[in-house]
């Protein structure tokens, strides 16, 4: 069989993609609407307490600390005047005792601010009495919208994180859920490092957008637009100055956006690659130092990750240049407002208080926007990852219901439940995992139920390769293989898995017990048949010496016991499923003779009264078989019972000659 495995190409992504992604990511997002928009609420709640506090300022220095009332004398700069109520006893005995500096009008004074200094401090604080209680009063109003704001951002972030978690949860089982479904051939073309990178850096990043972006961005809109709205209520002329700064701000930002998406692109490439490499890396240790690879394979991988440090030096260049832009922007336009507003304070045009609102309402402006720029930074590399993940979801390689010529009927449109397997059938069936490269070539064969069918032949004949399309995980190029007369593609690879059991050459054992290895899909079966399948599978011995028994836990891939007792707990496995049909793929090619004794007989217990097929290069179990299908490049060449097969002194007859000499 082959396959590109080893080596894999990203495919090309369209970089216009990112409404098309957002729209894909919508139904995910939908469950939780009420969460987003509650979030979306809190947000611009956020923004009107931030839009509040120059304000309160500019109230603070105009009304209560400089305020603007005075008289305007003719070609002289206005005075500005105090005035007091001499109705207020402290008040009018600072007047007695100052008659000099004050002018009563009634039941007033007023004094000029420039003579304030000429009073003691404590005859300040009686004047300024009223000045000194509006300032503690918006102190506190100020120190309150603080603390109401710091509470709206952390219940907003806690809204984000949960909803982003919850998206990412949902999107990850349609992940897992897809990919497991997916036929055999989409995993000979996709190494198992780089989907997992998909559903775990790649979920990540997305989830970083979702709890870091969507609200926030909102936010930041929000406050660029009321800021917009405020400046221009407050001075129009000096906001029209101050924007003049904003072409050059979205020109880099839209320039150094484009060089950012493309760097986060190689990133999550260069990842996957990693990854990939440190997984082959792992798994064919022994390999690599064997045949003294070290050097070969260091030098690889330090292509690999010299390629993803260049391109996350590239990310940083890109934002090391952006950043320092926009604050240079930013400080420029408060340097603008700095010389015409203070022009127009000077000429009496705007209040102290209203310059000091207006910069710091224009330094605000540009918080949002460095925001934005690093929410951006965020949405670039979660919309890389996206494209990898749709890429994903939008394969339509899946072992989904497919539509037959010859029934017409779907999956779910099966005639009825596939209960019992009557027969089995394989009609004129080719197929080849390249095109134009046939590994089968018209193989025909047909078996009751009870019978036993061996296929023997040299390797790479096709044997495993027709047990794969039996068991639907492939699809035959031409040609059609019956159950019960019936073509399996019509009917659900559930039905059909169901009742098969396959035991291979090489088992695979998940890192879990040994008990929970074996109830793998028989989850039903009582502690009492439990012992009888050990018992029947000749593993009550290993189970026995086992320090915890058949709660034993195994290490990947079962590498923990010999080869042989992970043979014998895979037929354990077999038995645990009661199927009607066993196939058993070269199932003691690689077992020591004693232990090949015990497996041929825990074998011998699995097919009694069952369907089997056995492949095989030791003829030994083939004789037992009611038919032996004999193959070669692809085809069937012979076919019959051992004896006739050995009277006609044909192919079958010369590879028992060779096994005798062996």
């Amino acid at each position: 069989m082959q396959t590109n495995a080893g080596f894999f190409e990203e495919k090309k992504l369209d970089p216009s993609r990112d409404i098309k992604l957002l729209r894909q990511l919508f139904p995910y997002m939908r469950p939780y609407r009420l969460m987003l928009f509650l979030s979306i609420v809190m947000a611009m709640g956020i923004t009107l307490l931030d839009l509040s506090l120059p304000y309160i300022t500019k109230i603070a220095i105009d009304r209560y600390i400089v305020p603007r009332t005075g008289i305007q004398i003719p070609n002289a700069a206005e005075i500005r005047f105090l005035t007091v109520d001499i109705s207020v006893r402290e008040t009018a005995d600072i007047v007695q005792r100052y008659p000099e500096l004050f002018t009563v009008s009634g039941s007033s004074a007023r004094i000029a601010y420039n003579q304030l200094t000429k009073l003691s401090q404590k005859d300040i604080q009686t004047l300024r009495k009223l000045d000194i209680s509006g300032i503690t009063l918006l102190s506190a109003v100020f120190l309150g919208i603080i603390i109401l704001d710091f509470l709206f951002n952390f219940f907003q972030q806690v809204i984000m994180e949960y909803t982003g978690q919850k998206i990412m949860h949902d999107f990850r089982m349609k992940l897992f859920t897809h990919i497991q479904d997916m036929p055999i051939t989409y995993f000979n073309q996709n190494p198992v490092a780089r989907l997992v990178t998909r559903t775990t850096n790649d979920v990540q990043n997305m989830q970083d957008m979702f709890t870091s972006v969507i609200a926030f961005v909102f936010k930041d809109l929000f406050l660029l637009g009321g800021i917009t709205i405020i400046l221009i209520n407050m001075n129009l002329r000096l906001a029209m100055i101050a924007f003049i700064v904003l072409p050059a701000v979205i020109f880099f930002s839209i320039y150094y956006s484009k060089q950012a998406r493309n760097a986060f692109r190689i990133i999550r490439t260069k990842t996957a690659e990693i990854n990939t490499h440190f997984s082959e890396t792992i798994t064919g240790m022994k390999v690599i130092q064997l045949f003294r690879q070290e050097a070969s394979n260091y030098r690889k991988f330090c292509k690999t990750n010299h390629e993803y440090y260049q391109a996350g030096m590239q990310q940083v260049h890109v934002f090391a240049i952006f950043m320092p832009v926009i604050e240079i922007l930013g400080i420029t336009a408060v340097a603008i407002i700095i010389y015409f507003g203070g022009v127009r304070v000077l000429s009496d045009q705007i209040t102290i208080g209203g310059l000091t609102a207006f910069i710091a309402y224009m330094k605000m402006f540009f918080r949002p926007i460095r925001d934005i720029a690093e929410k951006y930074n965020i949405l670039q590399n979660a919309m890389s990852s996206a494209e990898r993940l749709f890429q994903i979801l939008e394969d339509t390689d899946k072992d989904a219901p497919r539509l037959t010529c010859e029934t017409g009927l779907s999956d779910q449109i099966a005639e009825a439940p596939l209960t019992v397997i009557s027969s089995l059938e394989a009609r004129d069936i080719c197929f080849g995992y390249i095109k134009d490269e046939p590994v089968l070539k018209n193989v025909f064969f047909y078996m009751n139920a009870g019978d036993t069918l061996a296929v023997v032949g040299p390797t790479g004949s096709g044997k495993t390769t027709l047990m794969n399309l039996i068991t639907r995980f492939y699809t035959p190029d031409s040609g059609q293989i019956l159950i019960n007369g019936r073509d399996i593609q019509s009917i659900s690879s559930e039905q059909i898995r169901t009742g098969i059991a396959l035991v291979t050459q090489d088992p695979f054992l998940f890192s879990e017990t040994i008990r929970e290895n074996i109830l793998h899909g028989s989850r039903d079966v009582s502690k009492i048949n439990l012992e009888k399948v050990l018992e029947a599978a000749h593993c009550k011995e290993l189970i026995e010496k086992l320090p915890h028994g058949s709660e034993t836990l195994l290490s990947e891939g079962g590498a923990s016991i010999s080869s042989g007792e992970r043979q014998l707990i895979s037929i354990a496995r077999a038995f645990a499923r009661n199927p009607e049909l066993i196939i058993l793929d070269e199932a003691t090619s690689y077992i020591d003779s004693q232990t090949e004794q015990k497996i041929q007989q825990a074998l011998t217990n699995l097919m009694t009264g069952r369907t089997a097929i056995i492949i095989a290069h030791r003829l030994s179990t083939a004789r037992l078989a009611n038919q032996i299908l004999v193959m070669k490049k692809g085809r069937i060449i012979e076919s019959g019972t051992h004896e006739s097969l050995m009277t006609r002194k044909g192919f079958y007859y010369m590879l028992n000659q060779m096994e005798k000499i062996q």
